[in-house]
């Protein structure tokens, strides 16, 4: 029998390193976020709950303006639904309403009833905003709560309704100008807010304006 020539030897070594490449390229692991399709802020959450000024306060908050596309549930709209499917007069419960991922940051948006309007004194870190019932807001999240009277929620007292917004991970420092952290958080709070307001079809969209404000109360 004849030794295999170097040529074929070479040929033979090819072909195994381009089958194991192509072996490794076709496993089922899921992509990771740096992979994953990115949008800008505006699109995020069902495309209707991150106004323009929230989107621009996104990129203030985690200094991108490109985020991982959110998943299909990950709306307003149906946060409102799962709200309303579990709603009762002095019931509380809590839900999320979206995550948003950007390359080094997370934000979690979520939904809370309330049994009664705010009456406790906040943690020394917030300032208080004139906002809703009551607004929240400091360099690592915000909290605003609204009053919301509608038909798809029953009772002769209003619900009262809390969105959150806070960073996800792990605990570290907020970079940045504190105050215009703050601004931003509750800009983005503000927007979730008001889009959950006015999905649940709340007479006067809960008290909340079209533009948030910013002042302390």
């Amino acid at each position: 029998m004849r030794e295999p020539t170097v040529g074929r030897m070479l040929v033979g070594t090819v072909a195994a390193v381009t089958l194991l490449v192509g072996a490794v390229g076709c496993g089922g692991s899921e992509p990771d976020h740096a992979e994953a399709a990115t949008v800008a802020g505006a699109d995020l959450c069902g495309g209707d709950a991150v106004s323009a000024d929230a989107a621009e306060a996104l990129r203030v908050i985690t200094g991108s303006s490109r985020f991982e596309a959110s998943g299909a549930k990950s709306t307003v709209a149906n946060a409102a639904q799962e709200l309303t499917d579990g709603f009762a007069p002095s019931v509380t419960g809590d839900g999320d309403v979206c995550r948003i991922y950007a390359p080094d940051d997370e934000l979690r948006i979520t939904w809370q009833l309330s049994g009664s309007a705010p009456t406790d004194d906040p943690a020394s870190k917030f300032t208080v905003l004139k906002m809703g019932e009551r607004a929240l807001t400091a360099t690592d999240g915000s909290f605003l709560r609204f009053g919301c009277r509608s038909g798809k929620l029953t009772g002769t007292e209003p619900a009262h309704i809390d969105i959150g917004v806070e960073r996800g991970g792990m605990p570290t420092e907020p970079e940045g100008d504190p105050d215009a952290l703050k601004d931003a958080y509750a800009t983005v709070a503000h927007s979730f807010s008001l889009a959950m307001a006015k999905e649940l079809g709340c007479k006067n969209d809960g008290g909340l304006q079209a533009a948030p404000s910013l002042d302390p109360a």
